[in-house]
């Protein structure tokens, strides 16, 4: 998947504002491709003719303000979830490193996808929320924000309705993994040189690419999850699905049988769509904030260029650098303190 590069010169803070920054804007912005997607893959009306019909529909009858439904929600949930993800990213890769502190492409995936698994644990129920959110009509709304709904799917529908469907998570974790290491595996013979020399518009090329394959393979298991989320007794015509069902199983054999196997890649029109501007989005705004971060800590002369500062040890980490100022600026202090001195 497309990650932005870890810089030393930024503190933990600092990178961690630049990814969420950049997480919050990107989402922000491609929110309407979401709701379309999500919205095809549960089944509601609006997506009873079409990807470019559903913009249409979602407008006339629910307005502009719809395209930004559960957005919020998603935004939150993207703090705790890269937090709890990295956090389990790195114990996992740390406890498989060989005697060289190497670590295999393969396993590297696995660790991915575990910390995945992790991280959408801790937060699935506010992907719940969110699916909820979408789901339902923007002018007749059942739930009014974030903990009204996480309230109100609680005392009605129990505990466990705050985890349904999270083990389609679990299971589509691995096509998705095998969608990335597929394309990985063959990025050498598609640019006919080495990875350690890919620019870097090709490693982006490269992570809209692997996303594309990866979330194409696990579609019809996230499909069968946002229904299972959205599937309530407890609200008008069941949460807008368009099938019954009693459980998971059911839930794929209901697709097929009744709406047809390609059913379960509804809303993939969508999801590919917003692939290159998500990621696009993501890289240009967290550079953006990374350079007025590096202007700040003095390795670069502005926040509109990354133009180097002269005499300035790129090498070092921030609070290294801000020790060696701090000395120099003393040393300084203490020679003019002396020529005084001499002159007395």
């Amino acid at each position: 998947m497309a990650t932005v590069k870890k810089d030393d010169r930024l503190t933990r803070s600092q990178g961690s504002l630049c990814v969420g920054f950049a997480g919050i804007f990107s989402k922000t912005a491609t929110s309407p491709l979401e709701v379309v997607k999500i919205v095809s893959q549960v089944g509601t009306f609006h997506s009873k003719r079409g990807f470019i019909h559903s913009f249409l529909l979602i407008y006339q009858n629910e307005g502009l303000r719809a395209f930004w439904k559960g957005n919020m929600v998603s935004c939150l949930r993207l703090f705790p979830y890269s937090a709890i993800h990295l956090a389990t990213y790195k114990k996992i890769v740390h406890q498989h490193m060989d005697g060289l502190g190497h670590i295999s492409q393969w396993q590297a995936m696995v660790a991915g996808g575990l910390a995945g698994i992790t991280a959408a644990l801790t937060t699935y129920p506010l992907e719940v929320v969110e699916t909820r959110l979408i789901a339902q009509n923007y002018r007749e709304s059942t739930y009014r924000g974030v903990l009204h709904t996480l309230s109100s799917i609680y005392h009605n529908e129990g505990l466990l309705a705050l985890y349904r469907g999270f083990s389609l998570t679990v299971i589509g974790a691995a096509p998705f993994s095998i969608g990335c290491y597929a394309v990985y595996v063959n990025l050498d013979k598609l640019w006919q040189e080495s990875h350690f020399r890919f620019s870097s518009l090709q490693n982006f090329i490269n992570g809209c690419l692997a996303a594309g394959v990866a979330q194409t393979l696990s579609f019809p298991f996230e499909t069968v999850k946002r229904k299972m989320q959205a599937q309530s007794s407890h609200l008008p015509h069941y949460g807008g699905v368009d099938v019954h069902f009693t459980g998971m199983l059911d839930c794929f054999r209901q697709v097929i049988k009744t709406k047809g196997i390609l059913t379960l890649w509804s809303g993939l029109t969508a999801n590919m769509v917003k692939i290159v501007p998500y990621f696009g989005l993501l890289f240009t705004c967290f550079e953006m904030c990374k350079q007025v971060c590096l202007y700040r800590n003095g390795y670069i002369v502005s926040p509109l260029s990354y133009k180097l500062k002269p005499g300035v040890d790129q090498s070092l980490g921030p609070y290294e650098l801000q020790e060696h100022r701090r000395y120099l600026k003393n040393t300084k202090f203490q020679s003019q303190n002396s020529s005084i001195g001499n002159r007395w």
